[in-house]
């Protein structure tokens, strides 16, 4: 049984994902994301990339009996205020953690998919993406997906003319409470996320978009949202914040490799320090005033 919740913990929120050496997306991004938003995470590793800013070499899955032993540990250990949800590697996985978010269905999930990788790398089979459908996306709160993966998930087919409102509601139907899709990939000098819920547009958030192509976007958002919903925000409010903590992470990234830019999900803090630094100092009392 969980531990009774301490009122002067910070919110706890448990990330599935796979590792990615580079810190830009996986399990070291939601860390970082999630740390920054004032939350503790507790992070489950269902596989090992090998990867970098470039792109994706290697995947290696971890069992999922290995994951849900991760997951039952720490949630026997400790309340957690919401879930997180990436990749999961395999359908084995996913039906093992469909199974154990089902025993918590009073907590926020936060599903993102990761049907692609950031250079546009297929991440999951035909049979991967009906599990992820069937099992999971009728627990989850909110789905964070780009135009695309809304229609894979949806089951629309590829020359099916479809709106991104149309594959929501489809996905909703299927008993997702919201559906926050994102418009990263479309053409355009703004970037336009909207996000849907029972009644159609629940809000809709238009961007200036950045230059440069970054990895980790989609995961920062995501793990933002984990964040403001186990802080008690509602959805519409968590939804903005975390769209503008990731816009904020976006402007500020940087580039540490060869390829891709990583979001700079601790900026808030840098900025606070280069301020701190460029405050004057205050005069220093005369020695004689001492006296």
């Amino acid at each position: 049984m969980s531990a009774e919740r301490d009122p002067d913990l910070p919110p706890i929120v448990l990330a599935f994902a796979a590792t990615d050496p580079t810190g830009g997306t996986g399990l070291a991004a939601d860390l970082l994301a999630l740390a920054s938003m004032g939350c503790h995470p507790l992070p489950v590793v269902t596989a090992l990339t090998v990867q970098d800013t470039v792109g994706l070499e290697s995947v290696q899955l971890v069992d999922a009996e290995s994951v849900a032993e991760q997951a039952r540990c720490v949630l026997e250990d400790m309340p957690v205020d919401a879930f997180k949800v990436g990749a999961l590697g395999s359908v084995e996985t996913v039906a093992a953690v469909a199974e154990i978010l089902s025993d918590y269905p009073d907590v926020p999930l936060v599903l993102d998919p990761v049907l692609l990788s950031s250079r546009g790398d297929d991440l999951a089979s035909e049979d991967m993406v009906r599990a992820i459908a069937e099992l999971i996306v009728p627990q989850t709160t909110v789905l964070v997906v780009t135009g695309p993966e809304a229609r894979r998930l949806a089951d629309i087919d590829e020359d099916d003319e479809s709106s991104a409102g149309a594959c929501a509601g489809a996905l909703i139907e299927r008993g997702c409470e919201f559906v926050l899709v994102t418009g990263a990939n479309e053409p355009g000098r703004e970037v336009v996320n909207t996000l849907y819920g029972r009644q159609g547009v629940v809000r809709s958030d238009t961007w200036a978009r950045l230059p440069g192509a970054f990895h980790g976007a989609g995961g920062t958002l995501a793990a933002a949202l984990a964040a403001m919903l186990a802080n008690g925000l509602d959805m519409p409010e968590a939804a903005r914040e975390a769209q503008d903590y990731t816009w904020n992470a976006l402007k500020r990234a940087y580039r540490p490799g060869m390829g891709r830019f990583l979001p700079d999900r601790l900026f808030w803090a840098r900025e606070e320090r280069e301020a701190l630094a460029e405050a004057p100092e205050a005069p220093r009392p005369d020695a004689r005033d001492a006296h």
